[in-house]
């Protein structure tokens, strides 16, 4: 869960970053696909070459994960842009917890989970809703449908990783880079059919922000999620993917001056606590 914790506060600051610099500034599938690229640069020193020829299987299973975990979801998400608010791009994905435990029961794991981790995502999309409700604009039906499939394909590649054997985290860390090169093909080929070369980085201050969402947030931060992903339940894995959304409110309140409305935030940023909270009661209760 420390780990969990660490990396949402690391995309929280990595989120505003984005907002304040980034959007509307540069091409968002440029910046997917030097996201992906310098990820896939920072892994590949620790990538053990002989596994070319002794794991051809799970790489590809890497690669596959990574190209729908992160690849094939931010394709999704900046289409759904099109549509929809910033903060209905922020309320719609709420409800990625859900999807992470149906998928858990019904597609990879084929059993029935606890009820509290149910229970946990559901409150979770609770707590999340109250910090990000607003009213919808009248057209936002098509991205709606969007941001869900960005969902599902998040909640996806987390549930596929998680329930994927691939031993301790060195071993993990040494096979990475597999699914880095998954995300970056579908990048590659999201740019190439969407992108606009027009909008390219004007400044060094966006360069080097580029620099750190690729090497440190997406190359070590998905490394680090997914390593801790194994670490913890499923109930817990999906209650953390709405802790983001308290997180980055208040990074983005704190560095950036931006208005909140503060009790909203309390109570859903409790709201959420409480969900993760109570998934990792499963745990104790069996432990008992």
């Amino acid at each position: 869960m420390t780990l969990l914790i660490l990396i949402t506060l690391l995309w929280a600051a990595s989120f505003s970053l984005i907002g304040v610099y980034l959007a509307g500034q540069v091409d968002g599938y440029f910046v997917v696909l030097v996201r992906m690229a310098l990820a896939l640069l920072t892994i590949l020193p620790f990538f053990r070459w002989r596994s070319l020829r002794s794991q051809p299987a799970q790489l590809a299973k890497l690669a596959a994960i990574g190209a729908i975990q992160i690849g094939t979801m931010y394709l999704f998400l900046y289409h759904a842009f099109i549509y929809l608010s910033v903060t209905e791009v922020l309320l719609f994905t709420i409800f990625t917890p859900l999807y992470i435990t149906l998928i858990d029961e019904l597609i990879l794991n084929r059993r029935h989970l606890p009820l509290l981790w149910w229970l946990a995502a559901a409150i979770s999309v609770i707590g999340a809703a109250v910090i990000r409700y607003q009213p919808l604009s009248d057209d936002f039906v098509t991205g709606f449908l969007l941001i869900q499939a960005a969902n599902a394909c998040f909640a996806l590649g987390q549930v596929a990783y998680k329930r994927l054997p691939t031993g301790p985290a060195l071993a993990q860390t040494q096979q990475f880079a597999a699914f880095f090169f998954g995300a970056t093909v579908v990048a590659a080929i999201g740019f190439a059919l969407f992108g606009n070369a027009q909008l390219m980085p004007s400044s060094t201050l966006q360069w080097g922000i580029l620099l750190w969402l690729g090497v440190v947030a997406s190359g070590l931060g998905y490394l680090g999620w997914n390593i801790a992903s194994k670490q913890v339940n499923t109930g817990q894995l999906a209650t953390m993917n709405n802790a983001l959304i308290p997180a980055g409110i208040l990074v983005n309140v704190l560095f950036w001056q931006q208005t909140t409305d503060y009790s909203r935030l309390l109570i859903g940023g409790t709201v959420i606590i409480f969900a993760v909270w109570l998934a990792g009661r499963v745990n104790q209760l069996r432990a008992a």
